[in-house]
């Protein structure tokens, strides 16, 4: 007995394991078209019932869906009302592993096949093409997921020699429609406890086979489940924006919602479930395996169908519960805005969140250009340069905070779970963020230089500053063109308009430098305000260096649009 306990106990892990490492290979081999289905979302509530079913049955996993989607409505890539309709979806596409479950595990057990599948998984592994390992990783999931599924199946103690779990569960069964919600308390607990709604279908459908319970305790264990899983989200949201806990709180106002329809009809609902899979034709054995995925489809599929229509008044009703009593947005300026750790877990799509934080960085650090600006502009009036001057340092400081955590971020991604195209994105992604932080340190040099210069009694001159405030607005229309291309990567096909830009700033600069080194050596000693007036036009033209560069590294991988 304790050695089944045991054996279950591991085969439940393998089942997990399996199951997580499926989701990471598929996440690897349609990564880019995740993303792009991602970008599908929009106010349309059908369309975000159609991508969050679609994402789900892609990742074979509602958790992470609600995970990500919570996520995303924190890092404000997704409005409250479109993230509603991407859960009612990702409900629905989580029906789609109790069928395979069901019809691969067992009607047609497949464990037969897992151990030559995961032979053809290491092949692929050992390959040198990125897709061939991302596949393997899949394959390899995919053997592990049913194998386990097979060994819970032979560990589970036959009734007829353990006669006292018999009458334990007899115990639980006979009371009518209070057994339905002990049953339906106990779906709920399995799937908080082993944060997998999969796990939770496989264990029932176990159950169910063995003759442990009766197919209407199965049932309301699968409407239990559907209670448990939201639980994982409100934990995601529990660190998140208020707009993530309202994301989570839908979440759960909807399946709690339909568990509670479903209940008051419970008993003609089931056989309403039981005529549909009448109409199968298959026979009594399987059609009881079956009703479970049945009724987990239908019951998600009428509770999309009513409550897609009360997205509206959902929103509402979460708004008023979780009332936003945070600071207004100046406050916040100069933090990260975007990342939200619960994303991590589901890396291929963690890059979209990046990406927009990156944005966020850019348009920071063109605010900082403006202080640059203005500290050329007042560098002979003491009191106000220094005003602008604590700004630069001040974002100095911020650039060198946001990108260590935008790098902290895409590190904690695990560069073994993307695919290699992502690994990329992320390799480009890290360069850009060093590059933006670079522009901060310029303009904290550049100000220093200023500084100096006021400290040995130099001024610049009103034509050097209207010179390099000339240059500052070269720069500003370089910012403007690099954000353009941060914002619109993946779908550019060159980055002339930064090419053009860095070509006018070089040759501003070209044309300052000969001005001002013309009859230098009659100038005496104005000679000092020449170096410090070509210093500070040298670190405005490398500004315009790392913006370039920042756009062809956008070119060279792109960045998730």
């Amino acid at each position: 007995m304790i050695m089944n306990l045991l054996t279950l106990t591991g085969a439940l892990g393998m089942f997990l394991y399996g199951m997580n490492m499926m989701s990471t290979g598929l996440q690897k081999t349609a990564g880019n078209g995740l993303r792009r289905l991602l970008g599908t979302m929009t106010s349309n509530p059908f369309k975000g019932v159609l991508t969050g079913l679609g994402v789900t049955a892609a990742i074979q996993s509602s958790s992470a869906t609600t995970v990500m989607v919570v996520g995303f409505v924190s890092a404000g890539l997704l409005t409250l009302a479109q993230a509603i309709g991407v859960i009612m979806g990702a409900n629905i596409g989580t029906t789609m592993t109790a069928w395979i479950i069901a019809v691969f595990g067992f009607k047609a057990d497949i464990s037969a096949l897992a151990v030559p599948l995961m032979a053809l998984g290491f092949i692929f592994s050992v390959s040198r093409k990125g897709k061939l390992k991302n596949v393997s990783e899949l394959v390899i999931g995919f053997s592990l997921l049913f194998l386990g599924l097979s060994l819970m199946k032979q560990s589970v103690p036959d009734l007829r020699e353990t006669p006292q779990v018999l009458e334990f569960i007899s115990g639980w069964s006979g009371h009518g429609f209070i057994s339905v919600l002990l049953f339906l308390a106990l779906g709920a607990v399995l799937t908080l406890v082993l944060q997998s709604s999969s796990a939770t279908v496989a264990l029932t459908l176990i159950m169910l086979d063995m003759g442990w319970i009766q197919s209407d305790m199965a049932a309301a264990m699968v409407l239990g489940e559907n209670i448990g899983t939201t639980i994982t989200a409100n934990i995601a949201a529990s660190v998140g924006s208020v707009n993530a806990k309202r994301a989570a709180l839908a979440h759960t106002v909807f399946n709690v919602f339909g568990v509670m329809w479903v209940l008051t009809i419970f008993y003609p609902f089931t056989h309403f479930i039981q005529w549909l899979v009448s109409l199968m034709g298959v026979d009594e054995a399987t059609s009881v395996i079956y009703g479970i995925s049945m009724l987990h489809t239908v019951f998600n599929l009428i509770n999309t169908f009513i409550m897609i229509w009360f997205t509206k008044q959902i929103e509402k009703l979460v708004t008023a519960v979780i009332r936003d009593s945070s600071q207004p947005e100046d406050a916040t300026e100069g933090r990260v805005r975007y990342l939200d750790y619960g994303l991590v877990a589901t890396p291929e799509l963690a890059l979209a969140e990046s990406s927009k934080e990156i944005v966020h960085f850019s348009k920071i650090m063109k605010n900082g250009l403006e202080y640059v600006s203005e500290a050329i502009s007042s560098s002979d009036d003491p009191d106000r340069f220094e005003t602008f001057r604590d700004k630069l340092v001040k974002y100095e400081e911020i650039s060198d905070r946001i990108e260590y955590e935008i790098v902290k971020f895409l590190n904690d991604l695990g560069k073994n779970h993307l695919s290699e195209e992502s690994k990329g994105l992320v390799r480009s992604q890290i360069r850009i963020c060093g590059e933006l932080e670079s522009l901060g340190d310029s303009g904290e040099s550049i100000s220093r230089s200023l500084m100096h210069m006021s400290a040995y009694g130099r001024r610049l001159s009103a034509e050097h500053i209207a010179k390099l405030c000339k240059m500052t607005g070269f720069l500003s229309q370089a910012y403007e063109d690099m954000i353009w291309n941060l914002e619109n990567a993946g779908k550019i096909r060159d980055i002339h308009n930064s090419e053009v830009d860095e070509q006018a700033i070089n040759a501003f600069r070209d044309e300052c430098r000969e001005r001002e080194l013309e009859g230098i050596e009659s100038k005496g000693d104005a000679y000092f305000e020449t170096v410090f007036y070509l210093n500070i036009l040298e670190q405005l033209e490398k500004m315009g260096d790392f913006l370039i560069n920042i756009s062809q590294s956008v070119m060279r991988s792109g960045l998730p649009a």
